[in-house]
């Protein structure tokens, strides 16, 4: 059984059904002072790729000044625009069992996600998601540009070897992320990506979904 699961959040436990994106150009706005006319591409990226790229876009100098600025904006704007959140989108079918279910054995758990911290605890707290997982055991976007970065980020604040953790999500990214990292990857096909295309990046196990609570625990080794 592993000692600790981490989490991607998007797509793989909940689903915004494109009020994600109607947020990000909201921070976009209120960060640069510029309408967006076009985002880069933002699967299996984190907020400071995806700003730095969209910037490039805009014609802007990106600078870790306005990320910190953009990234204030992102949280603020969840924080204002939660309860709509909560109508709009949806955890994913399975997602809270398969967390009930690993907290239930007592395996520790927390997300590595390209979300801002803030933007990940609103996501989190708004499906019910948050009282299964340690955020100060996570990784943010906050806190680097890919996944590797991200991994090792959580695996040191949570104490853990890189062989004691799973860790779940939807892109070809986030498995190669893990792959690098060390990391058991648990693909689960709910994003863009096929299970095929996963099966291809290198995942240890694919599922479908998280809808058969058994069949996602035996995958994650509990």
């Amino acid at each position: 059984m592993p000692e600790l699961v981490l989490w991607d959040i998007d797509h793989t436990l909940m689903a915004t059904r494109g009020l994600g994106g109607e947020l990000w150009a909201q921070a976009w706005a209120e960060a640069t002072g510029t309408p967006m006319r076009e985002q880069a591409s933002v699967t299996g990226s984190t907020e400071r790729v995806i700003l730095r790229e969209t910037a490039r876009l805009h014609g802007i100098p990106y600078s870790d000044e306005l990320f910190t600025k953009f990234a204030d904006a992102l949280g603020a704007v969840h924080v204002r625009r939660a309860p709509e959140l909560r109508e709009r989108g949806h955890a994913l079918p399975g997602a809270a069992a398969v967390l009930s279910g690993l907290a239930e054995r007592g395996v520790r758990q927390s997300v590595v996600t390209g979300n801002v911290r803030q933007a990940a605890e609103v996501k989190l707290q708004v499906f019910g998601l948050d009282s299964y997982v340690v955020l100060d055991e996570g990784a943010y976007g906050e806190d680097g540009e890919g996944r590797p970065e991200l991994l090792a980020k959580a695996l040191a604040r949570a104490a853990v070897s890189p062989e004691a953790a799973v860790f779940l999500g939807d892109t070809p990214a986030d498995v190669a992320g893990g792959r690098e990292a060390g990391v058991r990857v648990v693909a689960v096909a709910t994003g863009k990506a096929t299970a095929a295309d996963l099966r291809d990046a290198g995942a240890a196990a694919v599922l479908d979904d998280l809808a058969d609570t058994r069949q996602a625990l035996t995958a994650i080794g509990a």
